[in-house]
């Protein structure tokens, strides 16, 4: 289980377990995102970049559910306030949505109800990895993705000493915590230098993803969600119902950087000025408004259930395509009751990373 590029998605449709249903973590993050993102558009248009008659925008590894056309609409409304503010007549836009499944008659449907002019927005379906190309030389204004770098291209190679964990844990040998952070900075400096073809100068990137607290690569901000998912496979492993080289051969391709790597691949890959960097925390239960509360440690299994559906919706294609279809209804039972008992004793959080980029 190497190459990853056909399974790594999120679970589609609108089902109870889609994705499109169960993304509310991500709608959270996109709105805490939201000052950075008028901030960054409002400054590079002080230096012209934003004034063309097609403003020109890609949202990388948007998926498919409300979260993705909020943003298209959030940037269109800051570029029209940006216009406005400059007495220029408002552009044209063009989006491109790169991993896009549905949705373009709701998008167009609300900004006919907005008044805004249906002539004035263009959509286009961009399939293919951000870690390729995928647009013309200095063709993109502006680049968002949210939630979707601390994806890695692929499974990084040399993990077979990664026994019956399923990512970097405590127990991984060395070798196998170093093999993720090369695969990281090989395709975090490859997204840069291909977004660095594609955008204009002085034009932007905001990009917002999962990461740590601290160097440590096992710390339970970035590995403790994996190594309880691990621990659900090992109880049906218990119970007869998963091999145990099917658990040893499969690895999540993921990784959650620290704050110094993520500023030391910009500096060496060198076609970006780092204009802001900002770190912000979300609950692992978005739903979770006491998160304070500890309750005498009793576990809320509320709290299990709503992270169970979330890590569901962006794992079960990956988990169907290695174990198959019929374990993934029990193993997520499990999961939301481990996640529960460990919500109880120690409230770890999600720690997101936003940078605001601009092309040199």
């Amino acid at each position: 289980m190497v190459g990853v590029v056909n399974i790594l998605h999120m679970s589609s449709g609108f089902g109870e377990t889609s994705y499109a249903n169960n993304s509310f973590l991500q709608e959270t993050v996109m709105q805490k995102v939201m000052p950075v993102l008028k901030h960054t558009i409002k400054g590079f248009a002080n230096h012209d970049v934003v004034f063309s008659q097609c403003f020109k925008v890609a949202d990388l590894g948007c998926s498919s559910s409300k979260n993705t056309l909020s943003v298209a609409t959030n940037i269109i409304d800051i570029v029209i306030e940006v216009y406005k503010e400059n007495y220029r007549k408002p552009p044209q836009f063009q989006i491109y949505l790169n991993d896009l499944f549905g949705y373009w008659t709701d998008f167009y449907a609300k900004l006919e109800k907005e008044g805004k002019s249906l002539g004035r927005c263009f959509l286009s379906a961009v399939p293919g990895s951000f870690y390729g190309r995928l647009f013309p030389d200095q063709s993109l204004h502006l680049i968002h993705s949210s939630y979707s770098l601390h994806w890695l291209s692929q499974v990084p190679e040399g993990l077979e000493s990664n026994a019956l964990n399923i990512y970097m844990a405590k127990t991984s040998p060395l070798n196998v915590l170093q093999a993720y952070g090369k695969q990281y900075y090989t395709d975090f400096t490859k997204f840069l230098h291909m977004r660095s073809k594609e955008i204009v100068r002085g034009g932007c990137m905001i990009l917002t993803f999962l990461d740590r607290s601290m160097s440590d690569p096992t710390s339970d901000d970035c590995c403790a969600l994996w190594e309880l998912l691990a621990q659900s496979l090992l109880d049906m492993l218990k119970e007869g119902l998963v091999q145990e080289s099917d658990i040893n051969s499969f690895n999540v391709p993921t990784y959650t950087p620290c704050e110094d790597e993520v500023r030391n691949v910009i500096e060496s890959e060198g076609s970006f000025s780092l204009d802001s960097l900002k770190i912000f925390k979300v609950n692992w239960d978005p739903h979770d408004t006491d998160y304070t509360s500890k309750n005498d440690n009793e576990p809320n299994h509320n709290h299990g259930e709503n992270t169970a559906k979330l890590v569901r919706a962006v794992t079960e294609p990956l988990l169907t395509s290695h174990f198959g279809s019929s374990i993934i209804d029990r193993v997520f039972t499990k999961y939301a009751k481990h996640v529960a008992e460990h919500l109880a004793k120690k409230k770890t959080r999600h720690i997101n990373i936003v940078i605001s980029l601009t092309k040199k």
